[in-house]
């Protein structure tokens, strides 16, 4: 009997626009593994991870919803977030079913296991680690700020990012992923926060620069204070490749479209401006650089046009891959 392989594609990240990205690629025929940032420490995810001491849900949450195949209540209900005078204000039910499995289970990455098969979700969603790790950041005058949701709050301007145990270990599933893949996405989402945490566990860094697929960066549309405050696309790219050592990334698909003069002055509240588009850098560090107007305004929040950029990474992919027949 003979059978379709379908084309597999890593994509690496955290934060809501990783949620966002899954969303539209998860329509297409592709096998998807989602490696996510386990760096949280702010919020509900930071309240488990410090009664339970388990790894931070809230990005395995977001993802577990976006690739999930369930009703739409049944997603409303594990999204859902109470708001209460309680102990349980700021919960979302996915955190807590997430921590109460983990306590079952005694293993997150069990946990998130066993949760997408409930969840009937399309691919595989894995933890970069299954450990606890801390982020911390470097600033440009030497102070050393601990903790992902103190770094963009410092209003410093961050020199590096690190993590501890430095010697983090992924969970096997994850490298031979990254090694077979066909298509390796990074992004988008925080730079520092978000994306980094997940390269900077030592084997996911290294099993991406040696992989034989081709990588790539999906550039963020704003900046982010405390974080890329004044970045264009090129600088994001250089900060990547600060850490890695090396460069390694084949394209980028960057917006280049207009962001309404309505929505950018509402981001200025936020110190956030438009990710500068600029094309000659990008080319000059060898980049092959996919452009277009990737953004959507929808209820005045800017996110990546999900269609836009799902259709993108499959016209991609279909150029990278065969679609073999295997036995």
């Amino acid at each position: 009997m003979m059978k379709m392989e379908l084309p597999k594609v890593v994509i690496i990240g955290g934060g809501t626009g990783l949620s966002v990205l899954l969303r539209g690629i998860k329509r297409y025929p592709l096998n998807i593994t989602a490696i996510v940032t386990v760096a949280d420490d702010g919020g509900s995810s930071g309240r488990i991870r410090e009664d339970l001491h388990i790894p931070p849900p809230g990005d395995i949450r977001n993802v577990l919803a976006a690739l999930s195949e369930v009703e739409p209540l049944i997603e409303e209900m594990f999204q859902h977030r109470f708001r209460t005078n309680g102990d349980l204000s700021g919960h979302s039910l996915g955190n807590l079913i997430l921590a109460a499995l983990t306590n079952i289970t005694g293993n997150f990455a069990h946990a998130v296991h066993e949760l997408s098969r409930v969840l009937n979700v399309k691919g595989r969603v894995l933890p970069s680690a299954n450990q606890l790790l801390v982020l911390h950041a470097e600033m440009e005058d030497g102070s050393i700020v601990e903790g992902e949701s103190k770094i963009p709050k410092a209003g410093k301007k961050i020199k590096r990012v690190f993590i501890t145990p430095e010697n983090a270990e992924p969970l096997p599933e994850a490298i031979h992923a990254i090694q077979d893949a066909d298509l390796i996405i990074i992004g988008p989402g925080s730079l520092y926060t978000s994306i980094l945490p997940n390269l900077l566990v030592p084997k996911i860094g290294e099993e991406v620069l040696k992989a034989k697929a081709k990588k790539v960066y999906i550039c963020n549309l704003m900046t982010q204070a405390g974080e890329t405050k004044g970045y264009s696309a090129s600088e994001h790219v250089k900060a990547i490749y600060d850490h890695l050592h090396e460069p390694f990334l084949h394209t980028i698909i960057v917006n280049d479209g207009m962001i309404p003069e309505i929505i950018q002055m509402r981001y200025k509240g936020e110190s956030a401006e438009p990710v500068l588009f600029d094309k000659g850098a990008l080319l000059s560090l060898g980049l092959n650089v996919l452009s277009d107007s990737i953004i959507s305004t929808e209820d005045g929040t800017i996110r990546h046009d999900t269609k836009k950029v799902s259709e993108m990474i499959y016209r991609l992919i279909k150029n990278e891959t065969t679609f073999g027949m295997s036995s």
